[in-house]
């Protein structure tokens, strides 16, 4: 991989190299856009293959988050970090201490989160060196646990989402597919089964299928059934890249809505999805809950208006579904134009504002 090339021709602004031999951290902080404030993204953990394959997880990760946040409005911009390592048997408390120096080191460029791999307790240990970390314990001021701030973002996004397909907002008695039913669904499920939509789920944890037939009466299925089920609205909340070749010919659903990272395997299955005429809420956008209850955090945690400004979701995938049929482009597409239109005109602003300021001091010379 030619480092800089990349950067350059994706328009990356930072990449820290972190390495302390006595714990064992290795880790990428990579930094995408800045444009809008500093980078908010969070820290995964991950055993990859090679080096390579963690230095591109990172960037790949840190553009996206510059478009998450760019789409839920938030005046921040996108970064991510990868650690590299098993969770299960890597960790421990001085490897997250000296990523936590790290962090302070680019003196709010960056500003961490809890993500894959990665829990709130590692990042109350980030907390002790660096005040530049959210997603940390309550006693300490934080919002702990960020799922069920994202199952209420993509419980609300599914009704913006059942509005434009089926022309109501209304989930009752809609037969939702739920694929995965981890921390973010289940909280999900539970939105659902209170305004009285039917769940059909799946999982490989047998425990939490069963968890959810107790709990919302949910139907299970396997797991490779899930696709083809008579539902409508299918919710990927598990694994990426779900929607694909194979499993697009079997999809009965009407609508796409689901908690799920990357739920596309590739750009032109948006525009297949498109001509099927499947209302696809794009993954970064439904999804945005969790970083926007973290980012109130900066503030001073408020939970009140950090699920008032969850519930602008719905808007902005109303925003997008225009944007996609007023330009005649897959919503996945739409998303990306909303972010990068915000973005632009912050550049535009700034741009303006220095010219200006050039112009007045180049007169006062």
């Amino acid at each position: 991989m030619e480092l800089f090339k990349y950067l350059g021709e994706h328009d990356y602004e930072q990449v820290v190299f972190c390495h302390d031999e006595n714990s064992g951290l290795k880790a990428i902080i990579a930094i995408h856009d800045t444009t809008l404030g500093p980078a908010l993204g969070g820290t995964r953990m991950w055993t990859y293959d090679s080096e390579e394959d963690a230095v591109v997880d990172a960037l790949r990760l840190a553009k996206g988050m510059t478009y998450k946040n760019a789409a839920a409005g938030l005046n921040l911009g996108g970064g991510k970090t990868v650690i590299i390592g098993d969770p299960k048997k890597d960790k421990n408390p001085e490897m997250f201490r000296a990523f936590g120096r790290y962090i302070q080191g680019l003196n709010g460029r960056y500003i961490t989160a809890e993500d894959v791999g990665t829990t709130v307790h590692d990042m109350d240990t980030i907390y002790t060196e660096t005040d530049f970390v959210t997603g940390i314990s309550p006693e300490f001021g934080s919002s702990g646990n960020p799922s069920p701030a994202t199952a209420y973002g993509v419980y609300l996004g599914m009704k913006a989402t059942a509005k434009e397909a089926f022309g109501s907002d209304s989930l009752e008695g809609k037969t939702v597919a739920v694929q995965g039913v981890g921390n973010v669904a289940y909280n999900t499920c539970k939105y659902l089964h209170e305004e009285g939509a039917k769940l059909i789920v799946t999982d490989i944890n047998k425990e939490a299928v069963k968890r959810a037939m107790e709990d919302f009466g949910a139907k299970a299925v396997d797991p490779d059934d899930i696709y083809s089920v008579d539902c409508d609205i299918y919710a990927p909340c598990a694994l990426g890249a779900t929607i694909n070749d194979e499993t697009i010919p079997q999809l009965k659903a009407k609508a796409i809505a689901g908690s799920a990272n990357n739920q596309l395997a590739e750009p032109r299955h948006g525009e297949k999805l498109n001509e099927l005429g499947i209302v696809f809420a794009p993954d970064y956008v439904i999804n945005s809950g969790g970083v926007i209850n973290v980012a109130d955090e900066l503030n001073g945690y408020n939970k009140d208006r950090a699920y008032k400004q969850i519930e602008q979701i719905y808007d902005s995938l109303g925003k997008i579904f225009e944007i996609s049929k007023r330009d005649n482009i897959p919503t996945d597409q739409a998303a990306d134009r909303m972010a990068e239109e915000r973005i632009e005109s912050v550049n535009r602003s700034r741009n303006t504002f220095l010219r200006n300021e050039h112009n007045i001091i180049s007169r006062r010379n």
